[in-house]
């Protein structure tokens, strides 16, 4: 009953139709700002009004300048704070302006000195951070043309003898950089934490390819080697499409994990050629979705994308038949930019899941969302009963 795409619904917003014009992209912006929703979520309100006064285009160069400019700004601001809480706020900011000048991938020159300065701007305020961050380079042996190193930054809750470990990573656009709200409250739970980019994002030493989650692999292997974490069974969480690895290494390596979260990724049906034409402009996503799709996969043309993500099902490759890790899966029900049919495809399939709807589009993004994803992983991790 799985072999095919189901009737989907259809999508209701108009702004699903083409790209958006300049105004419809600040009005875009400004109400994902006021909401504090992603991608507006590092920035202040007044913040982002002051530099879409200034934005005259959404090609890359004048994209990237207009925050670039206010990113600068906002560093040469932390650099002359005494105070290391308002230094640590102040990076903060540039990395916030740094991120939007690099969103939603840095496929520009332009765009991608802004993603340059964001690591920086992040690395920054992560020395500051309680507990502070510190950036790991773990071996990574990659194929030829493909790096050598995995890049991942650890934060260990103080105290804690022996920390149960959670492993994280975004979407196409959300990087590591954009894990500290999931790193903070897993750290309150006493659970250290390790945010990495997905594969074809930020560091990344691989393209998104059908087995690119080889490319956690020697992450799982050194929180496993840390004689100061309990890194035996981690924690995974994916968010967006990052999902869709937390998923499949769910079902490759269940016994190395003690829970895993597909935070609104696919499955199956979100690869097939149907769903690519439905969500190329979702309500959820500003602009170049698939462009910046594309980049992830490493392709350059139109119909290198639809073969490169059909490649991707997991349906197809055979996994879903297979034992799981304990797998939460959550998203918005009205979710058009990855189809909520993949999560009645995996619940179908194999080990029985756990799913948390929520209500809006993609991710379920409200007040209690993350925090009821953390809670599920420390269940699991801690040995601990409750959400």
């Amino acid at each position: 009953m799985f072999d095919r795409t189901p009737d989907l619904p259809p999508i209701a917003s108009a702004d699903c139709d083409g790209p958006r014009t300049l105004d419809e992209a600040k009005a875009w912006m400004l109400d994902r700002s006021d909401k504090a929703i992603h991608p507006m979520n590092n920035l202040e309100s007044d913040d982002v009004k002051t530099v879409l006064e200034q934005l005259d285009g959404l090609d890359p160069v004048r994209w990237a300048a207009a925050w670039r400019r206010a990113g600068e700004a906002a560093w040469d601001a932390a650099v002359a704070a005494e105070d290391p809480a308002e230094r640590r706020k102040a990076y903060l900011r540039a990395d916030g302006f740094f991120f939007m000048g690099r969103f939603p991938c840095p496929n520009h020159p332009e765009k991608l000195a802004c993603a340059e300065r964001e690591r920086d701007a992040y690395l920054a305020a992560g020395e500051l951070f309680d507990p502070p961050i510190t950036r790991v380079t773990v071996p990574f042996a990659g194929a030829v043309g493909e790096g050598d190193e995995v890049v991942v930054y650890y934060r260990r809750p103080p105290d804690v003898v022996r920390p149960p470990v959670l492993i994280m990573w975004g979407g196409v656009d959300a990087w590591k950089e954009q894990m500290t709200a999931a790193s903070d409250l897993a750290l309150a739970l006493g659970i250290a934490t390790v945010a990495v980019d997905g594969p074809g994002t930020g560091e990344s030493p691989v393209k998104g390819g059908p087995d690119a989650e080889r490319q956690f692999l020697p992450v799982l292997d050194w929180a496993a080697n840390q004689d100061d974490l309990d890194g035996g069974k981690v924690g995974l969480l994916g968010r967006s499409f990052g999902g869709y690895w937390a998923t499949k290494l769910a079902h490759v390596v269940p016994d190395r994990i003690a829970g895993a979260v597909n935070w609104g990724g696919g499955a199956h049906f979100m690869f097939q050629p149907e769903w690519i034409r439905r969500s190329r402009h979702p309500d959820s996503y500003l602009m170049e979705l698939v462009e910046t799709r594309m980049r992830m996969l490493g392709v350059k043309t139109e119909e290198g994308y639809v073969e490169a993500f059909a490649r991707l099902s997991l349906l197809d490759q055979g996994l879903l038949h297979r034992p799981s890790a304990p797998l939460l899966l959550v998203n918005g029900r009205g979710d058009t930019q990855c189809p909520v049919a993949d999560i009645d495809l995996l619940v179908g399939h194999g080990s029985p899941k756990s799913v948390r709807m929520f209500p809006g589009g993609h991710m379920g993004i409200t007040p209690t969302t993350l925090p009821t994803i953390i809670n599920w992983l420390g269940a699991k991790l801690l040995g601990k009963s409750g959400a």
